[in-house]
């Protein structure tokens, strides 16, 4: 994981079968041919998320992504517990969420969860301040308290002035920002997302996914957030878990996942990709050789940030790790490479 010092929530081995007996044809222990799809379906069972591990870090951005059917939306509503595993362990900081009581579960979702959906969801009869001050009424907060609190977050996602509007006097990108300034109102420490920007046309989807890289910044929220498009996946990322059929084929920083994919499916997800908002000055840098004099570039820049940089000083450059210390150069020829797809992957 990347700078993480702690997990903050995981699964063990987690399922969602549908079907009548699901739950009993799990418990008893079926063996591997058992549990393939054609099995699965003469028992009049579909597996919707097959087995599931994965730690997700406090603070980091971890994507599910997935064609649709993949099963990624549905793993999302079984870390959150708003659908029931069939089988396995969801651990918020260590404790099974599957065995937290309805009451415990009601306070962890309002105090800890924030979730945001492709629909915006947003109650058409109340203000911008009402509907983001919502949940915070549900807590049963004093009205001061929680319209202050409401005001500060409206302020956050840059919707300072439009308190008093209501959701039909908005464009669909202020929309969401309410629908993110409602999730953001509890302080949550996890943050769920489920294809929040797929119903907004291009240009506003990309201001979106730049202020929730802004946001994040600020806040240093967990988040897991779902997508099928990939270019949205490596622009926010930290990690990204790639799935299929209920299964998680693979989880690895964008660059792990166009650099070594672990099979020809994950392959297909990153081959049109442009590799140089991928890749980082780290992944192509070259040995140092000598006395590197001048300014550097960051190890963890991507080469699309730092190629004009680069190109225009006409001379290789220093690249620099977290600490300030010179662990490589970057050729303007290597940045070239990577900008045109010769960078040496078959």
């Amino acid at each position: 994981m990347k700078n993480v010092a702690k997990v903050k929530l995981a699964c063990r081995g987690v399922w969602k079968v549908f079907g009548r007996g699901a739950e009993a044809y799990l418990a008893g222990k079926p063996s591997p041919e058992m549990l393939t799809p054609d099995a699965m379906a003469r028992a009049g069972l579909m597996a919707g998320v097959r087995d599931v591990s994965i730690e997700i870090g406090e603070g980091e951005i971890f994507i599910v992504m997935g064609l649709s059917g993949s099963g990624k939306s549905t793993l999302l509503r079984c870390m959150s517990r708003l659908i029931e595993p069939t089988a396995g362990e969801v651990l918020l900081e260590g404790k099974d969420l599957l065995k937290a009581s309805e009451a415990e579960l009601i306070d962890i979702r309002r105090h800890k969860m924030g979730m945001v959906f492709q629909h915006f969801a947003l109650l058409p009869h109340l203000s911008v301040l009402d509907n983001v001050a919502f949940p915070l009424a549900i807590q049963k907060v004093a009205k001061a308290e929680r319209e202050q609190r409401a005001r500060e977050v409206i302020e956050l996602v840059g919707l300072g002035g439009r308190e008093n509007a209501f959701p039909r006097q908005l464009s669909g990108g202020q929309q969401q920002r309410v629908g993110i300034a409602r999730s953001l109102a509890v302080k949550p420490e996890l943050w769920f997302l489920d294809e929040p920007f797929s119903a907004l046309d291009p240009l506003i989807r990309g201001e979106m996914q730049d202020e929730l890289i802004r946001l994040q910044r600020v806040l240093k929220k967990t988040m897991i957030f779902v997508t099928h498009d990939f270019d949205e996946a490596i622009k926010l990322a930290d990690r990204i878990a790639i799935m299929k059929d209920g299964r998680i084929i693979q989880i690895g920083t964008p660059e792990e996942l166009v650099m070594r994919p672990a099979t020809d499916y994950v392959a297909a997800f990153t081959r049109n990709v442009q590799r140089a908002k991928v890749l980082t000055a780290r992944s192509i840098m070259g040995p140092v050789n000598g006395m590197i004099a001048g300014d550097g570039v960051r190890a963890g820049d991507k080469i699309a940030d730092v190629a004009p940089i680069v190109i225009n000083a006409g001379k290789t450059m220093a690249v620099i790790d977290e600490s300030g210390m010179i662990i490589g150069t970057l050729a303007p020829q290597a940045v070239i490479d990577t900008l045109i797809g010769r960078d040496g992957r078959a």
